[in-house]
């Protein structure tokens, strides 16, 4: 057996990623370390070999994932990483959070004390503070009242509170309303910890800053940036700049497995919803919507033969899908770049993103499991 199918595969660039934690490490201060976010499987990307190449080559320490076994598969690759979940583990898993030695975020002083009553040990955790995400954490009106919970909880048996933080939830956009509304964010949460410390209650960590934040609102008072898109080189908005030295981590290719030469009135794919209007050359592609590539991509979305651009014709079917090589070179067994450079040109997931109405993360979380990584290195 072939190490993999050359039919549909991901190109996985570590060299990219490498260099994606230098440019992020420079953008903010000294006083800041990066937390890396992996969860979905390291967006889409494998994350073996991710939190592997981020743990040895890179010197990262914190992770953050989603749920349990995430953090498992984390700790598994990273024995002496500090992993960070920041979704929801039911109670009855407290025991395997404190056996992992997982960080657990807390969402409400019910959540903790459900947790506390499962485990024999004591549970690390951060403590999240709603301050305007509208989604999971503390609740509170006044930075003095979101500190007094706090207190309680640190003060709880069982449970050992090693920072709090918060998400922004508009921090990627320019408009001046929500940068105001990031402001206030990032406010109530410093005036939080200010007012733990007048308590004499000092956490080690508060933390806020996400990809968009890292780009363009770092700050040292955040001693953990959780570095999610941007550390596999998307834009967290595509109209949020990033710097030039991130680098997509992933490429998308394909082959073509058949040209032929259609006739004006024949039809393409499913639904007919393509029909040629003159003499055409039409290349099937090894790749469809089970593989992650939208078919809502149907004749909207191009790919790269040798560094020329070919328009997708009629519906993407589930595994494969056509596109117009009239004037390309194109022959069977070709290579295909459905995201990545090829010569002079480029189709990123931002780009494919845009024309569905979807954001890069999607593009990429969305290529799906039999498409094997293979890693460039």
């Amino acid at each position: 057996m072939k190490p993999y199918l050359k039919r549909a595969w991901a190109e996985i660039s570590l060299p990219a990623l490498r260099k994606n934690i230098e440019t992020i490490r420079r953008m903010n201060s000294a006083e800041t370390e990066i937390m890396a976010v992996v969860k979905a499987d390291a967006y889409g990307h494998g994350d073996e070999r991710i939190c592997r190449c981020l743990a040895s080559d890179c010197g990262i320490r914190f992770f953050a994932v989603s749920n349990l076994d995430e953090a498992i598969a984390v700790r598994e690759f990273c024995p002496d990483a500090e992993i960070l979940i920041l979704g929801y583990t039911p109670p009855e898993y407290a025991h395997e959070i404190a056996q992992y030695n997982i960080i657990q975020g807390i969402v409400s002083t019910e959540y903790a004390q459900a947790l506390v009553k499962n485990s024999f040990e004591k549970i690390l955790c951060h403590i999240k503070i709603d301050t305007g995400m509208g989604r999971i954490g503390l609740k509170h009106d006044t930075p003095e009242a979101c500190a007094e919970e706090i207190k309680q909880l640190c003060s709880m048996e069982g449970l050992s509170v090693e920072g709090i933080y918060t998400h922004f939830a508009a921090a990627d956009s320019y408009s001046p309303d929500d940068i105001s509304y990031t402001d206030n964010q990032e406010k109530f949460i410093l005036d939080t910890y200010a007012a733990l410390e007048a308590q004499g209650i000092t956490l080690p960590h508060v933390h806020f800053m996400n990809s968009a934040a890292c780009c363009c609102r770092n700050t040292p008072k955040s001693t953990l940036a959780r570095a999610g898109i941007i550390m596999y080189g998307l834009h967290p908005d595509v109209s949020l700049e990033i710097p030039q030295e991130l680098s997509p981590v992933m490429e998308l290719k394909a082959v073509i497995s058949h040209v032929k030469t259609v006739q004006p009135g024949d039809c393409i794919s499913y639904g007919r919803t393509f029909t040629a209007e003159r003499e055409m050359r039409i290349a099937t592609v090894t790749i469809g919507y089970a593989d992650g590539y939208s078919r809502q991509l149907s004749s909207k979305g191009e790919i790269l033969v040798h560094g020329k651009r070919c328009r997708i014709v009629g519906r993407v079917c589930m595994d494969q899908l056509m596109i117009d090589v009239t004037d390309a070179q194109a022959e069977s067994g070709d290579i295909v770049t459905l995201i990545g450079r090829d010569g002079d040109d480029i189709i990123t997931a931002d780009e494919l993103a845009s024309i569905y109405g979807t954001i890069g993360y999607e593009v990429v979380c969305g290529i799906s499991k039999r498409v094997p990584r293979i890693y460039i290195d």
